[in-house]
């Protein structure tokens, strides 16, 4: 009988459905003692798009992963029985345009495994952080003000409503003092802002979808997603707002019918949150994940 083939997609997929239906969102994770509290590899690169959510899922609490051998290389050692967690990368596979005959690159899904620093023994002192620093609540933050100013939006305070206004490119948001705390503005800001970058003359998503759609849950997905990394980016906590539980049954929709779904979710998601860091910060070049 022969052997059946590793669906990745199909079983990161399903993960993250699981996950969601048991109520966890494996994106609002911070990790204490990673970069911008996210997961990060044995050089100190963050890790980005759907490995943040499958990392998420792990429920370890050191953001540091490594391969087996990386942890050989640090005199680690994996302890024994120790399962790896499997994450993913997209390799260039050359093939020929069955029209065009011309020559093209498509992305060809591969996986590998990596183990947390808490599955391994020996590894130097900098790869077991020590607890996160409590930041003082009730303030505005102002590394997170400098962020968003630096995008250069039409942001408007009015209202009771958070929303994206497509037809004037103007993000509306309720005063900082009607939300409970810093976190729960920013999150809320932060997921405003990824619907902006969708904008043609931007990242050029479709934004023209009525409440409902299929379309419509997506792209309040890749919102939810990036406002995520956007959180993580700026060292906060990320929330979720209450509304975004009224979208829970259409994305388990969605992820149920599309197995890719999450993966285009969470690329479209990491290229709004580059977009908005490369604004704040445009001196550095945004690096592409490495295998």
């Amino acid at each position: 009988m022969a052997k059946e083939k590793f669906d990745a997609y199909q079983v990161i997929t399903d993960q993250i459905v699981k996950a969601l239906e048991a109520g966890t969102r494996p994106w609002e994770k911070s990790w204490a003692g990673g970069v911008g509290g996210l997961p990060v590899r044995h050089n100190g690169e963050p890790y980005k798009g759907v490995n943040i959510l499958i990392l998420g899922l792990s429920g370890f609490t050191n953001p540091n992963w490594m391969t087996f051998k990386q942890a050989q290389q640090y005199g680690g050692k994996v302890r024994k029985g120790s399962n790896a967690t499997k994450i993913v990368f997209f390799k260039p596979l050359k093939v020929e345009d069955r029209v065009t005959k011309e020559e093209k690159n498509i992305p060809l899904l591969r996986t590998y495994n990596v183990f947390n620093a808490e599955q391994i023994e020996g590894l130097p002192e900098r790869f077991y952080p020590g607890e996160e620093i409590v930041r003082n609540q009730g303030e505005r933050i102002e590394a997170a003000e400098i962020f968003f100013a630096a995008q250069n939006a039409n942001l408007v305070h009015e209202g009771s409503q958070a929303y994206y206004r497509p037809s004037l490119d103007q993000i509306v948001m309720p005063a900082f003092g009607k939300f409970d705390d810093p976190e729960a503005y920013y999150g809320t800001l932060s997921h405003e802002f990824v619907h902006w970058t969708g904008a043609k003359r931007r990242l050029d998503r479709d934004l023209k979808t009525g409440f409902g759609s299929k379309d419509y849950a997506r792209e309040e997905l890749v919102a939810e997603l990036g406002s995520a990394f956007v959180m993580h980016t700026l060292g906060l906590s990320a929330e979720p707002r209450e509304d975004h539980a009224e979208y829970l049954a259409e994305w388990l929709k969605v992820l149920r019918e599309d197995k890719r779904a999450i993966f285009r979710a969470s690329a479209a998601a990491q290229r709004a949150a580059d977009y908005l860091s490369a604004n704040a910060n445009p001196e550095t070049e945004t690096k592409k994940e490495a295998a």
